[in-house]
């Protein structure tokens, strides 16, 4: 079985998180590993408190996983200081880590900031010329390149604004634009399209962290960036429609919905 790695924070009411990429791993046939960066208390409502923990932990949780067993991709979520982006960047380097997939997490929807302002450079000289692909949203994508995006031009100038940062592959995401929920994607050479009809639910707590982590369980599984892109989509899309109803505030989406069918069965990926 393909292994994946994250190493993001932990969300306490399992939407996001290491929570919500477990769960994604796991219903998409990897064998899912979590390196815990920060502690968070939260709920539907939003993010209350963090704790982060220590680099020294954090370090010895990535080494020790490297030393025994193959990690075929990675996923970086949640990192909210200098200090704990550059022993990730360290650790990932010396350890020879593929396919990294990372997701920059900056501000929760409840408008906590997850990543400090001093660290924000650090995050883009470090992580990101590691990663195979990157996946902000449009206020992301906004805070990395310092212009407005409100168009599909604008997001292909910031995927290649993203790129130049020496990202090999970028995916900007246009669920808070208006219309068809379209994501632009970039390999340095061209731009491909992924469009999904918009679901109108408040349930989207954790879509970030559930598409980025759908792809880096789809390049473990040996799909191009391209087709994991497309089936990462295609999944987040089921997970949103049949998002569920906990809560008083924005609830979570369905990680297992491709697993549930009507006859019982588990289903791999479409083609």
């Amino acid at each position: 079985m393909r292994t994946v790695l994250t190493i993001a924070g932990s969300d306490s009411c399992g939407g996001a998180g290491i929570q919500a990429d477990l769960k994604t791993f796991s219903a998409l046939g990897a064998y899912g590993m979590s390196v815990i960066t920060a502690i968070t208390a939260q709920n539907t409502m939003g993010v209350f408190d963090v704790r982060e923990l220590d680099v020294d932990i954090i370090k010895k949780q990535i080494d020790y996983l490297y030393e025994d067993i193959r990690i075929d991709a990675v996923k970086v979520g949640m990192v909210s200081s200098i200090e704990i982006i550059d022993v990730i960047g360290e650790c990932l380097k010396k350890n020879n880590a593929v396919n990294i997939v990372v997701d920059p997490v900056m501000v929760s929807k409840s408008g906590y900031h997850l990543l400090r302002e001093e660290a924000k450079d650090e995050l883009f000289k470090v992580l990101f010329p590691l990663a195979e692909v990157v996946t902000p949203n449009l206020f992301e994508a906004e805070l990395i390149t310092g212009a407005k995006i409100e168009n599909l031009e604008q997001m292909k100038e910031a995927a290649v604004k993203i790129h130049n940062l020496g990202v090999r592959k970028v995916i900007v995401k246009g669920g808070h634009l208006t219309g068809d929920a379209v994501d632009v994607l970039y390999d340095g050479e061209s731009f491909e399209y992924l469009t999904g009809t918009r679901i109108e639910t408040k349930n989207t707590h954790g879509t970030g962290c559930t598409f980025s982590s759908a792809i880096a369980a789809l390049l473990a599984r040996g799909y191009t960036f391209q087709k994991a892109a497309r089936l990462a989509k295609e999944y987040i899309n089921g997970a949103i429609e049949h998002s569920l109803e906990i809560g008083h505030g924005v609830g979570p989406t369905n990680h297992f919905w491709n697993l549930f069918k009507k006859d019982g069965c588990i289903n791999e990926p479409s083609e």
